[in-house]
């Protein structure tokens, strides 16, 4: 018998869909990032053109560099998606772990249960978790922030999470065991190094939301102090007059991290999203 050919029709129409959707989400980037370099009138007049000697401005970068409170708002914003993103991970892989290793009365409705989370928004809670902080004295506090972003990315962690658990060899966690090792070894030395693509995953699809996200500074921390770099930068928007260089300039240094932390996870994303694809 002879061995199947991939078409190579196939394979280049596949890379070719491949590429213009990555051209088609890369322009917005695109976008940005080239008139962050371009004088007003020049935003204005032709956004797509590159930047020449005529219309090359650092205005913008100047403007945000001297906006004091901006390294402040980075910190803020690098604070509470580390911390967030940690959290997420530990106690998602911990409640993973549980559920797909210990059976007990009601699992499977635990397991449900935590999956309607993913089809709830966080959003639709707002009121009720705006007065739970206001009791608590969490308002204004990069706490609120870790503890709402917290619970917004558990459910997705560990419905992922939990199926790669699964995966995991018995007879690995039961020669642990027979070893002498607990559960929380067996768990952080022979579970958790076996799921890093997995995490990997989790980590990049909690990290551009809590990185982004407008709303939740905007009620539970709006002080000076506590703005996050989404929040920080609607100083340079204003109801009559918007400094378009300023915000594309403080747009781009934003995407900077996300994409550096994107790039570092790659791979191990990569191997999340595909395995179990290819036996």
């Amino acid at each position: 018998m002879h061995k199947s050919r991939s078409n190579p029709f196939n394979s280049i129409l596949a890379h070719g869909a491949l590429i213009t959707y990555t051209l088609i989400a890369l322009f917005p980037v695109f976008v940005i990032l080239v008139n962050s370099f371009k004088t007003r009138k020049a935003i204005f007049r032709d956004p797509l053109a590159l930047p020449t000697s005529d219309t090359f401005s650092l205005v913008g970068y100047q403007t945000v560099l001297k906006q004091g409170d901006f390294f402040l708002y980075f910190q803020n914003s690098m604070i509470v998606t580390v911390v967030s993103l940690a959290l997420v991970l530990l106690f998602g892989a911990m409640a993973a772990f549980a559920l797909a290793e210990y059976r007990f009365k009601g699992n499977m409705l635990l397991g449900l249960y935590l999956a309607l989370g993913i089809m709830i928004p966080i959003r639709i809670g707002t009121v009720a978790i705006l007065e739970l902080m206001v009791d608590t004295g969490l308002v204004n506090t990069l706490a609120a922030l870790i503890l709402v972003y917290t619970a917004q990315g558990l459910p997705l962690a560990v419905f992922i999470l939990s199926e790669f658990m699964k995966q995991v060899s018995d007879d690995l966690k039961n020669a642990g065991r027979i070893d002498g090792l607990s559960e929380y070894t067996i768990f952080f030395r022979l579970v958790l190094p076996l799921v890093r693509p997995a995490m990997a995953t989790v980590a990049v699809f909690n990290m551009i939301p809590i990185w982004n996200d407008l709303w939740f500074p905007l009620i539970l921390a709006p002080a000076e102090e506590t703005k996050t770099l989404t929040l920080g930068s609607q100083v340079f928007i204003g109801q009559f007059v918007t400094d378009w260089n300023a915000v594309l300039s403080a747009l781009s240094m934003a995407i900077l991290p996300v994409m550096v932390l994107y790039v570092i996870f790659s791979r191990q994303l990569i191997r999340g999203i595909t395995s179990g694809a290819v036996k």
